[in-house]
């Protein structure tokens, strides 16, 4: 299967079954993912596996960013989750920005790659990924903020359905044409003209006061 062959096929399965890839089976896939476009090399990004209780730890910080009683089940719709990192460096030429489309790239890299080795995958977020509370949960520094999770598990019996056709060439295009600059001669052409007219126009409204 080629790079373009996987791409293609990839698809997010919001269900997986409670089968998930190895530490050691993650290693190979985000050696191969951190191999994204990376200016300066910053390396601005770093993964966090939450596997067992983990996912009632974060479960209970969810609760507490939003304001609920009992812990949030969501974590426990795969039995590995993938917590992706934003972790700024400090750069003058990297803005922060940059560097989060870096942590994001890897996300996508490590979700198609994750995908193609036979494990389903989906990008989770929410508003609580920013919220002090996950970011507690997670032991985030200053510098660092959370991106959302990859949750992976194993793909189940039955095809996923059909995704939206990408209209490529309607998401394409060149860049605009420089205007034309007006000829120096028609310019100097066009100043008495305008003003011609201009003095006509006020000509004209004297008149009609004198009137």
């Amino acid at each position: 299967m080629t790079a373009l062959d996987a791409i293609r096929a990839r698809q997010s399965r919001s269900k997986v079954t409670d089968v998930a890839p190895s530490h050691e089976d993650l290693v190979t896939l985000v050696a191969a993912a951190g191999r994204v476009a990376d200016h300066s090399s910053l390396r601005p990004w770093r993964l966090i596996e939450l596997r067992g209780d983990d996912r009632l730890a974060l479960g209970a910080a969810i609760a507490k960013a939003q304001g609920d009683k009992s812990p949030s089940s969501k974590p426990l719709r795969a039995p590995l989750l993938i917590a992706v990192v934003a972790s700024y460096r400090p750069s003058e030429k990297v803005p922060m920005w940059e560097q989060e489309a870096v942590a994001s790239g890897v996300a996508h890299m490590l979700s198609l790659l994750l995908d193609e080795a036979g494990w389903g995958v989906i990008w989770r977020t929410g508003h609580y990924t920013r919220s002090r509370a996950v970011a507690k949960a997670h032991g985030l520094g200053k510098n660092e903020q959370l991106l959302g999770w990859l949750y992976v598990g194993g793909k189940p019996a039955g095809k996923p359905g059909r995704r939206k056709e990408v209209k490529a060439r309607e998401l394409m295009s060149r860049m605009p044409a420089p205007k034309p600059k007006k000829d120096a001669d028609a310019a100097h052409v066009e100043a008495p003209v305008k003003k011609a007219k201009k003095d006509k126009k006020n000509n004209k409204k004297k008149a009609k006061k004198k009137s």
